[in-house]
């Protein structure tokens, strides 16, 4: 009937407030069954309403209809104040990885403009440059990944020109700075106080396309052109080095002491793992020069493969090691819901061994994986689990892991 369509359409709108469906129960009229069915009908085939948790409604309806207070959740909170060091240092601590590239763009510019206002003049940011699912793709090249990074750091670069500084971004040589050009349109300047250059240039008037020198020095391994300092410039954000021309970084920062050098997703991780071997710099570079610089932001997503007695036999599991300048470096696991779980805190920073330590203890604290005795533990892992650039060095410093 038309009250009984009237009834169910008010239970459905508002089912805690049986007063205000027995005020609006009138007596039918044409008009009040024509509006009734077309309510039952909207709010059959209407969807789920959603609830934002970053406000609550106010209105009067919504007051009277829940029972019980929804819980806020606050996002776009500012970040403490940086006349607050204890503030900003308990927030770096439990900072929790970026969701998006512009998080992340946003966060890692921020804490390489602490880590320089505390004196460092060596940063590292290191992440990955493209989603994960990307960089999984067969086709996709190096060259991608070179691109990728040279937009990004010229968004990184932005950040600190708005404040009136020059930012130059170094790329090896000419040649791959040409590369570069030509992917962004050939402009060496794509926003005012951003530069586009290469560490190693030619003498200022040369404009032959044929160098018969660099031929000649390419031979016996040696890059043409020479390092320079660049006039004008306040700080520098390098790209796209390799542990060959890792020296030339290190010859820059003798000529610029002064000024901040960002080395920006050069994954020096693998880099000093290259160091010592025939053709590459020696290990003391890593003492001299490496060691000092200071990560401001680093995110390193690691996956790992355990075998277990039962099914499915084979256990894939991944995290990332975190660290947000002044904050922790962070052991987090992936949950596998698209989120990750702080595991421990700590201000040295982990070798990917003892990482690796720390993902399984997590696992087998939560019943996923079964507790091993020694001999098969030190069967796993080995006697050494870390690399030679995570022990002791004598002439080394801990900027690079503190």
């Amino acid at each position: 009937t038309p009250s009984t369509l009237n009834r169910e359409a008010i239970t459905k709108f508002c089912p805690s407030s049986s007063k205000t469906k027995e005020a609006l129960v009138t007596t039918p009229s044409p008009i009040m069954i024509f509006s009734s069915i077309i309510t039952v009908l909207l709010l059959q085939t209407a969807p789920t309403p959603t609830v934002s948790f970053s406000s609550i409604s106010t209105s009067t309806h919504s007051q009277k209809c829940l029972k019980t207070p929804i819980k806020s959740r606050l996002y776009n909170v500012p970040p403490p104040s940086t006349s607050d060091p204890e503030a900003v240092k308990a927030a770096s601590d439990k900072e929790p990885p970026p969701q998006s590239f512009y998080d992340l763009q946003i966060k890692s510019s921020r804490a390489s403009q602490m880590a320089i206002e505390d004196g460092y003049k060596l940063l590292e940011v290191e992440f990955p440059p493209l989603p994960a699912n990307i960089l999984e793709m067969d086709d996709v090249t190096s060259y991608d990944v070179s691109l990728a990074n040279l937009k990004l750091a010229i968004n990184f670069a932005k950040f600190f020109s708005q404040d009136g500084k020059n930012v130059a971004i170094l790329l090896p040589d000419e040649a791959e700075l040409n590369i570069a050009l030509d992917e962004i349109g050939g402009d060496a300047k794509p926003h005012p106080g951003v530069l586009v250059t290469a560490i190693r240039r030619s003498e200022e008037g040369d404009e032959r396309v044929f160098k018969p020198e660099q031929v000649f020095l390419g031979l016996f391994g040696n890059k043409a052109g020479n390092v320079k300092a660049i006039d004008g410039v306040d700080m520098y954000v390098v790209i796209g080095v390799s542990a060959q021309e890792l020296p030339d970084v290190e010859e820059l920062h003798e000529l610029e002491k002064d000024k901040p050098i960002v080395l920006y997703n050069l994954k020096l991780e693998t880099l000093r793992g290259d160091l010592g071997a025939p053709a590459f710099p020696s290990r003391e570079l890593q003492d001299r020069f490496l060691s000092r610089v200071k990560p401001s932001y680093y995110l390193l997503p690691r996956s790992y493969t355990r075998s277990i007695p039962n099914p499915p036999f084979l256990l894939n599991y991944q995290g990332a090691i975190f660290r947000s300048y002044p904050g922790q470096w962070q052991t987090l696991l992936d949950t596998g819901t698209g989120s990750y779980r702080r595991v421990k805190g700590s201000d040295i920073r982990p070798g990917l061994g003892e990482f690796k330590a720390e993902l399984t203890s997590a696992l087998q604290t939560e019943g996923i994986l079964e507790e091993e005795g020694k001999v098969l533990g030190f069967l796993r892992t080995g006697y050494k689990t870390s690399t030679w650039w995570e022990g002791e060095r004598e002439d080394a410093s801990n900027d690079w892991r503190s």
